[in-house]
């Protein structure tokens, strides 16, 4: 702040021996050197201060910063979550709609084939076995278990 060189150190140290006196010179400078201290204390606290107020700021800006782009991140979620959702529902649909037409074009296949046609003989009549096959008469008939 102040350009004092060694000269005018010199000058202001003997101009202080002569106006103050020997006897009280060091009792001075000790004086003097204490509130050089504690004033450079003071400076470097409130130094300190601005410091800690400006980091401060800075990071609420950057907290503010994190916080936009997290709520920015959050809506394009729930628009993906959305439309997730409505995709699904279509499908849903198709895979139901699909089904629903399969159905019936088997129900109407199987109607169709249950029709018989004039002269042919169902299929299932046809199939048909009752079950009341006669033995040989070569064969004895097998003896009752007790």
């Amino acid at each position: 702040m102040f350009d004092v060189g060694f000269s005018e150190l010199i000058v202001i140290a003997l101009v202080a021996l002569i106006v103050i006196g020997p006897e009280r010179l060091p009792r001075v400078a000790r004086t003097v050197g204490a509130l050089l201290g504690r004033a450079q204390r003071y400076v470097n606290e409130v130094k300190a201060d601005i410091q800690r107020e400006v980091d401060l700021d800075e990071l609420k800006n950057l907290k503010s910063t994190f916080e936009d782009a997290a709520k920015t991140v959050e809506q394009s979620l729930h628009q993906v979550e959305q439309e997730l959702q409505a995709t699904g529902e279509s499908l849903n649909q198709s895979i139901a709609a699909a089904v629903e037409d399969k159905a019936e074009t088997a129900v109407t296949e199987e109607a169709a084939s249950a029709i018989p046609v004039a002269g042919e003989i169902p299929a299932a009549s046809a199939q048909m076995d009752l079950g009341l096959e006669t033995q040989p008469a070569h064969e004895p008939a097998p003896p009752p278990k007790a």
